[in-house]
């Protein structure tokens, strides 16, 4: 038995981007999906990078028991020219990608992942997804604090953890499995699955005779359901190339912004004639057609057919997404706001704790000084001194007591300033004073 592959790959710009930051890859050992970021040019420039690095494996078959070591070190190489490609031009210092990738050598298939971009096997009645997003979302679902439902509507639904940057160490998902013949593979950007549920992927899957049909078809549910983001996705039989009729898929396909760049760059062997037949269907792989509505209203899965309403199964579109960077930009200050609303309401609550406790203290002292003339004799509430230009005092009384009548001592001590407990203290210090003035005025 000779294990191979049919396949299918294809990807469209979607209903709301201006440009595809998508690029896929679909060969007889690999297929790959890379899903870009950074805005515009840059999301292209880094999803075109990292498919131009990893589709040099598909050259030959590797060595089964070398596909985990050959995979990490093209991905390391595809994160290195990130990052000489930002060094040469910084103003794409904040673009990134997703690479989801699997190699095969006979049975043996071996799967690198880094981001949200996905693969989904079905094997007869089974079918799962078998990468694991790195999102802040899927973090949340795997510590219990959100459930799979809330995944769809919470607001940091795209915020990446992981992802090929040129600045950040290379930290992919790596496995090992075996194929069996009649197993299909799916592989697919965000635009895919963050639109079309998993049982209407599952679904469409199942029932899509040919690799080829079952791609298209999931992207125009996903246009269907608004076409938020733009939209990749590549489809692989296994097949037993001794016993299938058809045949495995023989040449190469390259799609979104990987296939364009090579295009502009003169790097095609594509005819101009070749390309403007596949992009009216005539080919395995290319953009697709815009999809008309009566495209829509003719989809396959007609009530006569015996299948339910495709679109039943349908998520809400989300509203155009921002860039990932940006989410991430509003993300951390987000996750720092309430630090910093903490730090304020903590530093508000000293403040005013200070100045509360500190003025009851201040209104509970008295003292006896000279009146502001400097001529007679005063009662003040608070402390004698100044702060910042405030004075902490306040004159409550003016006895009228003449500073000239004081003896030398007393008036030394008045003009130093006498401390009192409390108000009846400071007037009893005051009658004191006056008393002793005229004791010495009658002695006189």
């Amino acid at each position: 038995m000779t294990i191979a592959l049919r396949y299918a790959a294809y990807s469209d710009v979607g209903c709301l981007r201006e440009g595809n930051e998508d690029s896929g890859y679909a060969g007889q050992h690999l297929l790959a999906v890379a899903d870009g970021m950074g805005g515009y040019a840059g999301g292209e420039v880094a999803s075109s990078i990292a498919i131009s690095s990893i589709r040099r494996l598909d050259s030959e078959s590797p060595k089964s028991d070398e596909m985990t070591e050959v995979l990490q070190h093209a991905v390391e190489q595809a994160n290195a020219s990130l990052s000489r490609r930002i060094m040469e031009e910084p103003q794409l210092e904040n673009m990134g990608t997703t690479l989801t990738a699997m190699l095969w050598a006979g049975p043996r298939v071996a799967l690198i992942h880094i981001g949200d971009s996905r693969a989904y096997l079905l094997r007869g009645s089974r079918f799962e997804q078998i990468t694991h997003d790195h999102t802040l979302v899927q973090t949340l679902v795997d510590e219990g604090k959100i459930t799979e439902e809330e995944v769809a509507t919470h607001p940091q639904r795209s915020l990446i953890l992981r992802a090929l940057d040129g600045k950040s160490p290379v930290d992919p998902d790596i496995s090992i499995s075996e194929a069996k013949v009649g197993d299909r593979y799916m592989l697919c950007s965000d635009g895919l699955s963050g639109v079309v549920s998993k049982k209407t992927i599952h679904e469409t899957l199942a029932t899509e005779v040919s690799p080829r049909d079952a791609a298209r078809k999931l992207i125009e549910l996903a246009i269907r359901g608004g076409g938020p983001d733009n939209i990749t996705t590549v489809v692989a039989d296994v097949i037993d190339a001794e016993t299938d009729r058809e045949g495995p898929t023989v040449s190469a396909q390259v799609v979104g912004a990987a296939d364009q760049r090579r295009e502009s760059d003169g790097q095609s062997d594509d005819s101009p004639a070749r390309r403007a037949q596949e992009l009216r269907g005539g080919g395995d792989t290319a953009e697709m057609d815009p999809v008309r509505d009566e495209d829509l209203d003719e989809a396959p899965y007609a009530a006569a057919s015996g299948h339910h309403e495709p679109y039943d199964d349908y998520e809400a579109p989300p509203a155009a997404r921002r860039s990932r960077r940006e989410q991430e930009g509003e993300y951390r200050a987000r996750r720092w706001w309430p630090m910093v609303l903490v730090f304020v309401i903590v530093v508000a609550l000293v403040a005013g704790a200070t100045y509360y406790f500190g003025r009851q203290y201040v209104d509970s002292q008295y003292y006896v000084g000279p009146s502001p003339s400097g001529d007679t004799v005063s009662i003040y509430q608070g402390i004698n001194t100044d702060i910042a230009g405030f004075s902490l005092s306040e004159e409550v009384e003016d006895t009228r007591i003449s500073l000239e009548t004081l003896s030398e001592a007393d008036r030394g001590a008045v003009e130093n300033t006498l401390p009192a407990e409390d108000l009846d203290d400071a007037r009893e210090r005051v009658d004191m004073l006056g008393e002793a003035t005229a004791a010495e005025e009658g002695s006189g």
